[in-house]
């Protein structure tokens, strides 16, 4: 595609949306603009308002009307793929997002894959032969990855809620298992010792701060993830009595961050709490190879957001690499991304089989939906939906537009992809594309839910 990450990296605001009057926004090729609709005067008729649009979208590229993906018109791909809906995701846009990754970041700096974010195994195979490290969550992650290629030292499982026989496969790939529980030290010993290799592990830590404008916060207060930072001595203990490998910490406090201040300040409180606990390590500070930051690099996807300024962060790590030669002396730091990676680089296409007009409004019903794509839907009913980017693809250059609602097929209000927004004009036939699409779609939704056909995936 034409447009590239660190160009689309400096994407203008939306417009603001106003109440009254005739305040406009201008539609950009993707409908990416927001547009006001004017209150009408007392006793007029009334539609329902148009929507804030989105997120700028500007990482595709048009060849005339029609949405270029991976450099194929979306007409020629759906007919390449044979059937829709479909997931599509571009190879070129992921390779780029890693090179810009690695410009920002500083050399010393590992990058992971937390394949959570899309496991299709194409896509986790390519991933593999560009990255550093490839992080689980599974026993059937962990298939994948080693299929996929990926190196078994680089390789690292986190998950809460380990089954014996996940934590015996762990050990014997050889990969490193971030410990979350007391209960998986005498499984591991017991499987490292009858195996006769050893058993790694590092500890995932739930430190006592979260990350600050996290989509999700995963660190600070009561969690189910990793041992709570106050337990970690004595684990630290366990594991030097069981025998096991200890390489270092895995702290995670938080996803979806769009604020490069909050990111640096979370990094710097992991590196000094890892720093504290690693003089109560097993060796001392000098044995610890493996400082897992986590990630919670997020990327936008609703009205007035903007993509995440990755200078700050990379100057930040730059410094904290400094600090590590000195202090952490064996410890390579780990940056886990997984939603940064892959997010922006896949797009849902869907047909529209139905054009209808409900008392003014339009509705283009389509032949996938919340079944596909949950997250776009809102996640079965968020108490504040927002649109994620949509267009429709073979018209997206259209000057030919309307205000509507892109719905699924599904028998549930809740299967809404898109509500109200300034839209190219579609009819039956026509093919809808949901952007930043390629983080937590088809594996993340449920597929099996009134019964309709499964969602492909492709690589491109």
């Amino acid at each position: 595609m034409s447009a590239s990450f660190a160009a689309a990296s400096a994407g203008a605001p939306d417009t603001a949306t106003g109440t009254n009057g005739a305040a406009q926004g201008t539609a950009s090729p993707l409908g990416g603009a927001t547009v006001t609709t004017p209150v009408a005067a007392p006793g007029a008729s009334t539609t329902p308002p148009v929507r804030p649009a989105h997120a700028p979208a500007s990482l595709q590229a048009l060849r005339g009307d029609e949405l270029l993906i991976g450099g194929i018109p979306v007409t020629q791909l759906a007919a390449r793929v044979g059937s829709t809906p479909f997931y599509a995701y571009d190879r070129a846009l992921l390779r780029e997002r890693i090179a810009v990754l690695r410009a920002a970041l500083p050399a010393a700096v590992k990058l992971h894959y937390a394949m959570k974010a899309n496991p299709m195994p194409a896509v986790v195979q390519f991933m593999a032969g560009l990255v550093d490290g490839i992080d689980v969550a599974s026993a059937g992650e962990l298939k994948v990855a080693l299929d996929a290629g990926a190196d078994p030292a680089e390789v690292s499982f986190a998950g809460p809620g380990k089954r014996d026989p996940e934590l015996w496969q762990a050990v014997a790939s050889g990969v490193l298992v971030n410990v979350e529980s007391l209960r998986e030290l005498p499984v591991l010993a017991e499987a490292a010792r009858a195996l006769g290799v050893p058993g790694r592990v590092a500890l995932r830590v739930n430190p006592d701060f979260e990350l600050k404008g996290s989509g999700m916060k995963m660190g600070g207060g009561p969690k189910q993830f990793g041992v709570d930072v106050e337990a970690v001595p004595e684990l630290l203990d366990r594991i030097g009595s069981a025998g096991l490998s200890f390489e270092g910490f895995h702290l995670f406090a938080g996803s979806q961050n769009l604020r490069a201040e909050s990111i640096c300040e979370a990094q710097c409180k992991s590196y000094e709490l890892a720093l504290r606990l690693a003089a109560m390590a097993p060796g001392g500070a000098g044995s610890i190879r493996f400082l897992n930051l986590g990630g919670g690099f997020g990327i936008p996807y609703f009205p007035g957001e903007q993509r995440l300024d990755l200078a700050p962060i990379g100057a930040n790590l730059a410094s904290l690499v400094k600090r590590a030669r000195q202090e952490l002396p064996q410890a390579h730091i780990v940056i886990e991304l997984g939603r940064y990676l892959v997010g922006e680089a896949g797009v849902y296409v869907a047909r529209v089989v139905d054009r209808k007009v409900s008392r003014g409004q339009v509705f283009l019903v389509v032949d996938g939906g919340l079944n596909h794509h949950l997250s776009a839907s809102g996640n079965f009913g968020q108490v504040v939906r927002k649109n994620y980017p949509v267009t429709v693809a073979n018209r997206a250059g259209s000057t030919r537009r309307e205000t509507a609602s892109v719905v699924g097929p599904l028998c549930t209000p809740l299967d809404l992809l898109a509500d109200r927004m300034d839209l190219p004009e579609a009819q039956v036939g026509d093919l809808v594309a949901v952007f930043q699409s390629g983080a937590y779609g088809a594996s993340a939704s449920p597929q099996g839910f009134l019964g309709h056909p499964a969602v492909v995936e492709v690589l491109v």
